[in-house]
C-alpha cells in the first residue's frame, strides 16, 4: 500500500477540496470546468505540468517531481485542447479557435488549431506556423517530436501557400521568407524548431494524403494515403515514392499509422474493416499484415512516446485493465492501480520507466482526485481535485445497471443516485450519451451529479449502437436511429422503475449532440414518457444535417457513407426527424445551442424551434454566444448547466431534501 502526502503547497490552497456546504452545491460548482486538467509527466518523471484554477484565471503551472515550481502561464480565454511534452525542456500547448471562414466557403465556422511551445528553461515561447506568410497557421495534425544534434523539433501537418509556378521543393524556411502568388491546398509535412520556430518542410502532402509516422530520429517513417471517393487506401514507406506496404479499401474511414511495433521494424495501421476498428502490424521490409486487434475488441494501444513502439494496450471495461509487455513495467502499473482500493482507477500518465506515474481516482466520496505517484517510494501524493467544492457528502453513488431490451438483447447503462436518498421512487433524468458511436461508464459525471444533487435518479443508458462493447451490439444500432436505439432507452428506464428505483410518471430526458437528438425523439417520436425535454446542440432535421456534413466534407466521402450506413434507408430520415414530427411533441422542451458551433450547427436549433413555434408547443431557448460543441468555455458551461436543472426542477420537482440529522 501506498503512503500519502500532504497537497502541494504551491497551490494547495487553490485546489484543495472544501469542507461541504450546507445543502447541495450550486449548480455552477459542477458546471465550472474542472479547477485541475491536462495533467502530464515528462519523459522522466522529473517533471510535471498542468491546468488549474487559481480563482483568479486559469494557468498552466510546472513543477519539478519535489514541488519547485519552474513556470506559470496565464491562458486566459484560449480554448486549451491538451499539453504534451518534447523532452524534459518544452512544453507543447495545442488550442483550438473559432473562427467564421467568410463568403468563399460551403460552411460559415470551422475550428482552427495551433500550437504554442514554451521553452522551460528559457522561459521563451513560440507560436507555430505564426508569421510565416507562406503557410497557414492552421496546424493540421502533429505527428511526433524528435531530437537531433542537441535541438528538439516538431512535425506538424500544414497547408502550404504555394507559388503556382513551381514547386518549393526541400528549403529551409524563416520568418521572412515570402513564396510569389500561394495556392496549394494538400497538407505537407513540416520539421518546426521548437525554439527559433524556423521550418524545413519534411514531406510533401499528396492528394488524401494527411498522415505520416515520424521516428524517434526525425525521419518520416511510413505515410498513409486515402482516396475519399473510393475509399480505396495505402501505406507507402518514407517521405516520397518508397514501396506500398499495405494497402485495401475503407468506405467508412480513412487509414492512420498508430505507431512502430514491439521491435521498431514495423508500422501498425488502423482502418475500419466490416466487424469495426482493425489494426494490423505491417513488417517495413516487407510481407504480409497481421491484425493485432480486429474489430470487436475494445482495446487501445499504448506506446512510448520517446521511440514510438508499440508497449501495451488498455481494454476499457467500464474500468480500464492495462497489459504491459514488459514485466517491470506491468509490475509497477499494477501497484499504482491496487493503492486505492474501492476506487475507479486510470493512468493518465507515466514517466518512460513508468516509475512515476500520474492516477486519476473517483467514486464513492471522491469526486475525483489526481494523484503523482512514485514507485520507488511507494507515495502516492494528491496534486489536485477537479470538483473541489463538492464534497464527500455530496457525491453521488454511481453503478452499473444490466437489462434487456424489448426484442431481448443485453444492454447496460450507468446509474446515479442522489446522495443521502434512499433509492426508491426517485424523480428521474434520462441522460442517452453523445455519438451515438460512444459509451459512459460508472465514474463522476459533472451534468449527472449535478442533477443527483438536486435529488434524481439520473440513467445513462449505453444503447445499442454505442462503442465499447465488441462490434455486434455497435452494428445492431444501423438504421435503428429514431428505432430501437430510441426505445432501448426507455426500456432501460422502465426497469428502473420495475426494481422500485424510480417514478415513471416523474421523468425528464436531457441530452448533448446524439443525445439532445433522443431527448427530442422521446417527446416527438416516443410519447408518454417525459415530463419535459432538453437538447443540448442536439441534431434536429436529419436531411439538412445530411446537407451540412456534404457541404463539409464532401457526399461523396467517408463521413456521408458512414452517415448513411448507420441512419439507414433515406427515405425515413424525415420520419424520424424532430423537427418534422414538432405537432406531436407532449412536453415542454429547451433548446440549447452554441453559436460557434462546428458539428451540429445552429441551424439544427433554429429549425426546431420555428415548428415547435408554428406547432403552439411550449418551448424554450437559450443561445450561447461563444460556444463551441464541447463548450470549452467556462461562463457557456455554467450557463447551460445552471438553465437545464432549473427546467427540470421547474417539470418535474424534486422530492423535498431529507433533514439534516
Amino acid at each position: 500500500m501506498f503512503k500519502g502526502s500532504a497537497a502541494l503547497a504551491l497551490i494547495g490552497c487553490i485546489l484543495a477540496a472544501t469542507a461541504a456546504l450546507a445543502g447541495p452545491p450550486p449548480a455552477e460548482v459542477y458546471g465550472k470546468l474542472p479547477g485541475i486538467t491536462d495533467v502530464t509527466l515528462s519523459p522522466s518523471g522529473g517533471r510535471y505540468a498542468f491546468v488549474a484554477d487559481d480563482g483568479k484565471a486559469r494557468r498552466l503551472f510546472v513543477l519539478t517531481a519535489d514541488n519547485k515550481p519552474l513556470m506559470v502561464v496565464t491562458i486566459g480565454p484560449h480554448k486549451l485542447i491538451g499539453i504534451s511534452w518534447a523532452g524534459e525542456d518544452h512544453l507543447i500547448a495545442h488550442l483550438s479557435t473559432t473562427v467564421d471562414v467568410g463568403p468563399d466557403f460551403t460552411i460559415a465556422k470551422m475550428e482552427l488549431s495551433s500550437a504554442t511551445v514554451l521553452n522551460l528553461t528559457t522561459h521563451a515561447g513560440i507560436g507555430v506556423f505564426q508569421n510565416h506568410e507562406n503557410v497557414n497557421n492552421d496546424v493540421a495534425g502533429v505527428f511526433g517530436v524528435a531530437e537531433i544534434k542537441g535541438r528538439w523539433y516538431g512535425y506538424f501537418g500544414a497547408q502550404t501557400l504555394e507559388d503556382v509556378r513551381g514547386a518549393i521543393g526541400d528549403k529551409h524556411y524563416t520568418n521572412t521568407d515570402t513564396i510569389g502568388n500561394y495556392m496549394h491546398i494538400n497538407t505537407d509535412l513540416y520539421r518546426v524548431d521548437l525554439d527559433t520556430g524556423a521550418l524545413h518542410l519534411a514531406a510533401r502532402g499528396e492528394l488524401g494524403g494527411a498522415d505520416w509516422l515520424v521516428g524517434p530520429d526525425g525521419g518520416v517513417v511510413a505515410r498513409a494515403l486515402y482516396n475519399q471517393s473510393s475509399g480505396g487506401w495505402r501505406v507507402l514507406t518514407g517521405a516520397a515514392g518508397g514501396r506500398a506496404l499495405t494497402s485495401g479499401v475503407s468506405k467508412l474511414s480513412g487509414v492512420a499509422i498508430q505507431g512502430l511495433g514491439r521491435g521498431g521494424d514495423s508500422v501498425l495501421v488502423s482502418r475500419m474493416g466490416e466487424t469495426g476498428e482493425v489494426i494490423e502490424e505491417v513488417s517495413l521490409s516487407g510481407g504480409p499484415a497481421k491484425v493485432i486487434l480486429n474489430g470487436e475488441a475494445t482495446d487501445r494501444l499504448i506506446q512510448d512516446r520517446t521511440t514510438g513502439r508499440w508497449i501495451g494496450q488498455v481494454s476499457s471495461g467500464d474500468d480500464p485493465t492495462y497489459t504491459l509487455f514488459s514485466p517491470v513495467d506491468h509490475a509497477r502499473v499494477q501497484a499504482a492501480l491496487k493503492a486505492f482500493p474501492g476506487y475507479n482507477t486510470r493512468l493518465v500518465s507515466w514517466s518512460d520507466d513508468f516509475g512515476r506515474m500520474v492516477e486519476f481516482t473517483d467514486g464513492k466520496d471522491d469526486s475525483g482526485t489526481y494523484w503523482l505517484v512514485n514507485i520507488a517510494a511507494k507515495s502516492a501524493d494528491p496534486i489536485g481535485y477537479p470538483y473541489p467544492k463538492v464534497g464527500a457528502k455530496d457525491v453521488g453513488p454511481v453503478r452499473m445497471i444490466e437489462y434487456k431490451a424489448a426484442d431481448g438483447l443485453a444492454l447496460h447503462g450507468v446509474l446515479t443516485l442522489p446522495p443521502g436518498r434512499e433509492a426508491k421512487n426517485l424523480p428521474l433524468v434520462v441522460m442517452p450519451h453523445g455519438g451515438p458511436w460512444a459509451r459512459d461508464y460508472p465514474h463522476f459525471d459533472y451534468w449527472a451529479q449535478a442533477y443527483a444533487s438536486r435529488g434524481y435518479a439520473v440513467f445513462q443508458p449505453n444503447f445499442r449502437g454505442s462503442n465499447g462493447y465488441g462490434a455486434k451490439l455497435r452494428d445492431a444500432g444501423r438504421g435503428e436511429w429514431g428505432g430501437k436505439m430510441q426505445t432501448d432507452i426507455s426500456d432501460g428506464a422502465a426497469e428502473l422503475a420495475r426494481q422500485g428505483i424510480v417514478d415513471l410518471k416523474r421523468a425528464c430526458i436531457v441530452g448533448w449532440s446524439y443525445g439532445g437528438y433522443a431527448a427530442l425523439a422521446g417527446v416527438t417520436l416516443q410519447h408518454g414518457l417525459y415530463r419535459c425535454a432538453v437538447s443540448m446542440a442536439g441534431v434536429t432535421d436529419l436531411p439538412r444535417m445530411y446537407i451540412y456534413l456534404g457541404e463539409e466534407a464532401g457526399l461523396d466521402s467517408a463521413a456521408t457513407r458512414f452517415w448513411r450506413v448507420f441512419l439507414g434507408a433515406q427515405s425515413r430520415w424525415r420520419d424520424i426527424s424532430p423537427a418534422h414530427l414538432a405537432a406531436k411533441a407532449d412536453a415542454p422542451v429547451l433548446l440549447i445551442h452554441g453559436k460557434d458551433d462546428t458539428v451540429v450547427p445552429i441551424e439544427q436549433c433554429d429549425a426546431m424551434e420555428r415548428a415547435l413555434k408554428s406547432a403552439g408547443k411550449p418551448v424554450e431557448r437559450l443561445t450561447l454566444a461563444g460556444a463551441d460543441h464541447w463548450l470549452l468555455k467556462e461562463d457557456t458551461r455554467v450557463a447551460m448547466l445552471k438553465a437545464s436543472v432549473a427546467f427540470v426542477e421547474k417539470y418535474n420537482p424534486p422530492d423535498p431534501r431529507p433533514a439534516s440529522p
